[in-house]
């Protein structure tokens, strides 16, 4: 049994409105030092065999076909160890 880890993050050229509120935000909760901030997504996928290349492959089509928009995010595939 495997653990992959698919991170989504909208692309660098695309506003993330979201990141800007919380980077807004966090001055008024007393922290202080952040210049910006970026949300994403993280997917945890439990195989049920080995993360050998075929799994990594599935992985990689699931994010392309559900867990991304690829239009304006991208994504990165890990396995956990």
């Amino acid at each position: 049994m495997a653990r992959v880890i698919v991170d989504v993050m909208l692309k660098p050229e695309i506003l993330d409105a979201q990141g800007q509120a919380i980077a807004r935000a966090l001055p008024r909760l007393g922290f202080s030092g952040v210049s910006a901030v970026r949300q994403g997504k993280r997917f945890e996928v439990e195989l049920d065999g080995p993360a050998d290349e075929a799994a990594l492959s599935d992985v990689r089509k699931m994010a392309e076909t559900l867990l991304a928009n690829t239009v304006i995010e991208d994504f990165t595939v890990t396995v956990e160890e």
